[in-house]
């Protein structure tokens, strides 16, 4: 599988990203996805703290453990939770995101984090003050680099200004293009890579797009109505005519902007690994089968990114 680099550093990333929050809490059907990950060329796992409370990273660290030289591995950290109250609350303090890397380097079973993330953040954060704590974690070498993740333009254009970030996570999609308006080509021009999440639309674009929208979509998907979602999926049914499956077309399309390093999507079985790199070590899409997909969609979705 292609692997592309992450932002400006040494780091190189498959371009798609298992995502595992969704690999459940046995950790031998975690390792059999991971595995199947692996032998598809598939190198970067993203986790966060948050996820489950901490036993996400158990997991993936007690899967991992003998192949870690095999895996970009990236977590995330602002959260400042109570795994036995499960609760939690934002706090990207230096002090927290300090405390925080060595736990997570616990659950994980490694003594460094490739690729470590602000699991969000305001405008109104302590910006300056999260940005030494990385630093200072990258210089110690328990990170290789750092990033953000976050739908916020305003909070992304005070990291790309202030720090020496190497990407951000971002919420793309066919169906959410709002990163094309704000965020993509600043991101790009200024050499930060984007890793997309959720380039699948929670399913609704995905092989089972039109049960996923029968079953789910109701109430619509951001400011989509039930009716534009399915005029949607017979638009994109009928110009690609069975061409690629529509898992491979979601993930092309988000792939095909310059600035995206990986496609983030997330597995609880092993057939759904099988189905999203399905067609990968095909071409990219043409522009004008880029183009006809944009017009099928629309350009901005809710007002904007909170």
């Amino acid at each position: 599988m292609k692997k592309n680099r992450l932002g400006k550093s040494d780091i190189m990333i498959s371009e798609l990203t298992l995502g595992c929050m969704s690999l459940g809490t046995d950790v031998n059907k975690a390792k059999e996805i991971i595995d199947v990950a692996l032998d598809y060329g598939i190198n970067h796992l993203d986790t966060a703290d948050l996820y489950d409370f901490g036993k996400n990273e158990e997991l993936i660290g007690e899967a991992v453990k003998n192949k870690r030289d095999q895996i970009v591995l990236t977590t995330k950290v602002g959260n400042h939770f109570d795994k036995e109250k499960k609760t939690w609350f934002w706090d990207p303090s230096k002090k927290y995101i300090e405390q925080a890397v060595k736990d997570s380097l616990k659950r994980l079973q490694t003594d460094y984090i490739d690729f470590y993330m602000l699991h969000g953040g305001t405008i109104d954060d302590p910006i300056h003050e999260t940005i030494d704590a990385f630093e200072e974690l990258k210089k110690a070498g328990h990170i290789r680099a750092y990033g953000i993740s976050s739908i916020r333009p305003n909070v992304i254009h005070e990291y790309i200004e202030h720090s020496s970030i190497d990407g951000v996570m971002t919420q793309y999609s066919l169906l959410d293009r709002r990163p094309e308006e704000t965020t993509l080509d600043l991101l790009h021009s200024n050499e930060v890579s984007v890793l997309a999440r959720g380039p699948l639309a929670k399913g609704m674009l995905s092989n089972d797009a039109g049960k996923v929208i029968e079953r789910k979509g109701n109430e619509g998907f951001l400011d989509y109505s039930y009716t534009e979602l399915l005029e949607v999926q017979q638009g994109i049914s009928h110009l690609m005519q069975h061409k690629l499956s529509q898992n491979t077309l979601a993930l092309k399309y988000v792939q095909k902007h310059p600035a995206i390093a990986t496609a983030v999507f997330g597995a609880s079985r092993v057939e759904q690994i099988k189905e999203n790199v399905e067609h990968q070590d095909t071409e990219q899409l043409t522009t004008a089968e880029y183009n006809k997909l944009k017009q099928l969609t629309k350009a901005n979705v809710y007002t904007s990114h909170r």
